[in-house]
């Protein structure tokens, strides 16, 4: 059941996307993906933690052969703006070289993070490398860099839910919370 109102620690949201909108759009989003890989057999690769919703959720609305993985990165380190700074990078033990390759995000904001993934999966001769993001702040962007595909693109405000923190916690919610002004 959603709420309009959550309290995180010492900060109140209120909903941005509810619920139901994010499972529409992952439905639209995956049957463009569906057409888009048919007979190609990708390999989806989730970015901890935040994607996983994101990327669940999609994974579930694919109906053609494909493997799913996860990596783990980070540039937030508790704050409310992306640090500018990525780990390193852990996981990936899967051989992507001549394999078609998906990149599932939760939100694309600075591009840091996606663009350090970007080079560090090039560097295994995948066939193809694409990204899908929950959702993408074309206002916050310092790179050039376009997802494929984009579930909301929003605005430069702090998000929480739906996989997205606030100091940890919050990922849980299943609508999409923006800081209450």
């Amino acid at each position: 059941m959603s709420t309009s109102l959550v309290k995180i620690k010492d900060k109140e949201f209120i909903i941005k996307i509810a619920s139901a909108t994010i499972q529409d759009r992952v439905k639209t989003l995956a049957a463009q993906i569906n057409h888009d890989y048919e007979g190609k057999m990708p390999i989806i690769v989730g970015v901890l933690n935040g994607a996983v919703l994101f990327t669940c959720d999609l994974f579930k609305n694919l109906n053609m052969e494909c493997e799913l993985t996860f990596l783990r990165v980070s540039s937030y380190h508790g704050g409310l703006t992306s640090s500018g700074e990525v780990s390193r990078v852990i996981g990936l033990k899967e051989n992507i070289e001549g394999r078609h390759v998906l990149m599932i995000e939760d939100i694309v904001d600075s591009g840091e993070t996606a663009m350090h993934l970007f080079s560090e999966l090039q560097k295994h001769n995948p066939a193809s490398l694409k990204l899908a993001t929950a959702l993408f702040k074309p206002a916050a962007l310092k790179h050039n860099l376009t997802p494929d595909y984009v579930g909301f693109e929003v605005e430069n405000d702090f998000l929480v839910g739906y996989g997205l923190d606030y100091d940890g916690l919050g990922r849980n919610l299943n609508d999409i919370y923006v800081l209450k002004p």
